[in-house]
């Protein structure tokens, strides 16, 4: 009798092995499917600077797949609303936001930053 059921115990185990080996195989093919249509719907950052004109003088705008993100008049962090003097400080300071966001970083931009890019304030 103990054969009997050893044997039939021996059967359900390499059954169930069998049965959770083939649930394994599946979960990795369901997860390798979901995460290829995850990378392939999401959308990618299609981010832009453009500068533009004001009376005072130069501000930026950040776009992402068309619509506006950041729009920046005035020189950030200085206690004045003073916008940039020229059109090259406006795209400079706007390449610096874009590439702090690519990066997934703040895109706050420090005043030792505008030092360092020499804008002047």
């Amino acid at each position: 009798m103990t054969t009997t059921t050893n044997r039939k115990s021996k059967f359900f185990r390499k059954k169930l092995r069998k049965n959770l080996s083939s649930v394994f195989n599946l979960s990795i093919i369901l997860f390798v499917i979901a995460l290829l249509i995850f990378i392939f719907c999401q959308k990618e950052k299609s981010l832009n600077v453009q500068t533009l004109k004001i009376n005072q003088g130069w501000g930026y705008t950040i776009t992402n797949n068309n619509r506006v993100i950041i729009k920046q008049t005035v020189i950030p962090v200085i206690s004045e609303q003073k916008s940039f003097q020229t059109e090259k400080e406006a795209m400079t300071v706007g390449q610096l936001v874009i590439k702090k966001l690519n990066a997934n970083k703040s895109p706050t931009i420090t005043k030792n930053e505008l030092i360092l890019l020499k804008i002047r304030l």
